[in-house]
């Protein structure tokens, strides 16, 4: 089983597992075509996508969607919330998929486990995909930690967690006050020592890959990312991945 993602951040985002012939992308917060050109640079081309699992409405990471799953003929699974909130955007899309934030599914090869997480959304969810052997748990757009999100991510092989702002970046940032509230609140986004205590809590004893990933342009950086988390696994900082805006991130194998 293998992983990249294709692009994250507030601009946009998708993932992607692959195993065997199987290949499903989380999200797509990407025009049509920006998101072939993006497959194309990880060896892809759009009739390789067995599926499009979708976390939750906001655009970065649904845009995308609709267009892309019916030009390409892709089957999309969300949750009912998010397909009621996207309000009929998903109508064009030959194969749509509904199901709850707890079910757990298969799609091809791999086996989807949903679970939901707190953000401000209709039903948001992340997910943790495995092939039987190996575990890829995804982690962003989530504001606070939960026991139940612990315990889903606890024995994977790779984590992509979010890292989403510094607090005193974002403290000091030029953003409205409201925006601020928003992002920092228990519905919005991770900061990094929030991220780095959630690894704290859980068992990182099988992982061999770890990225964070939504980090925010302004009100973040690469390096402090990579100090928190370095800091909660007591790794070397350059052992942590970064998933940026741009190319996302190269193939990872389990």
């Amino acid at each position: 089983m293998r992983f990249a993602s294709l692009g994250s951040g507030s601009e946009g985002n998708a993932l992607l597992v692959q195993a065997g012939n199987t290949c499903i992308m989380i999200d797509c917060g990407f025009g049509v075509r920006d998101t072939a050109t993006r497959l194309a640079r990880h060896g892809l081309a759009p009739s390789d996508l067995t599926a499009i699992l979708v976390t939750h409405e906001h655009a970065d990471h649904v845009g995308g969607v609709p267009a892309f799953a019916a030009k390409h003929d892709i089957a999309v699974w969300a949750t009912f919330g998010t397909l009621q909130a996207s309000a009929g955007r998903f109508d064009e899309c030959g194969r749509v998929y509904g199901f709850d934030s707890h079910d757990c599914f298969a799609v091809g090869e791999l086996e989807v486990r949903p679970f939901p997480v707190p953000h401000d959304a209709r039903e948001p969810v992340q997910f943790v995909i495995g092939d039987g052997a190996h575990r890829v748990g995804v982690l962003t757009d989530i504001g606070t930690s939960t026991p139940y999100v612990e315990a889903s991510l606890s024995g994977c092989d790779a984590l992509v967690i979010e890292c989403n702002h510094d607090r005193e970046l974002l403290a000091d940032s030029d953003y409205p006050f409201m925006l601020k509230q928003r992002i920092a609140g228990r519905f919005g986004h991770l900061h990094n020592e929030a991220a780095a205590d959630l690894l704290k809590r859980i068992d990182t004893s099988r992982l061999k890959h770890i990225v964070a990933a939504h980090l925010s342009r302004q009100n973040n950086t690469p390096e402090r990312a990579r100090a928190a988390l370095a800091g909660a696994l007591c790794c070397a900082e350059d052992w942590i991945g970064i998933a940026d805006q741009e190319s996302g991130f190269a193939w990872r194998a389990c």
